[in-house]
């Protein structure tokens, strides 16, 4: 299962690039990736559920990510933005996904997809998304 949900993130993080850059229609995406090589390895419903509840939360989860930034929002690369925003849905909108594996995954995304070093700024942003939005599991394990 978890494999599976770490293809969910791989192809949701897909999703989410070719969003950004084309504003296609969700299920539009959804179904072009359905289509791709390795997707039967994906738990299809948590894939959904990112992919759709990411995009619809965009806007709120922007304001959420933008103040633990060190640059302008609209500066981050797509793959930086797409990573933030996705583990920012599962911080806000997934309370069963224990933060720190939130953060961990998001961590392994940076650095398979991301620049040199992403990894470290995503880590350091989504800490303290964590500590914001998921403040009583966050302050037990401090």
């Amino acid at each position: 299962m978890k494999a599976g949900r770490r293809r969910s993130r791989e192809f949701a993080l897909q999703g989410l690039y070719q969003w950004q850059l084309t504003k296609a229609d969700v299920a539009a995406i959804a179904r072009q990736l359905a289509e791709a090589k390795g997707f039967e390895k994906v738990d299809a419903d948590y894939f959904k559920a990112l992919l759709e509840g990411t995009i619809s939360a965009a806007p709120e989860l922007e304001r959420e990510i933008a103040p633990h930034l060190d640059r302008d929002y609209g500066r981050l690369s797509p793959v930086e933005r797409g990573i933030l925003l996705l583990a920012g849905y599962e911080l806000a909108h997934r309370p069963e996904v224990p933060y720190r594996a939130v953060i961990n995954e998001a961590v392994e995304l940076a650095k398979s997809y991301g620049g040199t070093d992403g990894h470290k700024f995503v880590n350091g942003v989504l800490d303290k998304l964590a500590a914001r939005l998921r403040q009583a599991e966050f302050k037990a394990h401090s």
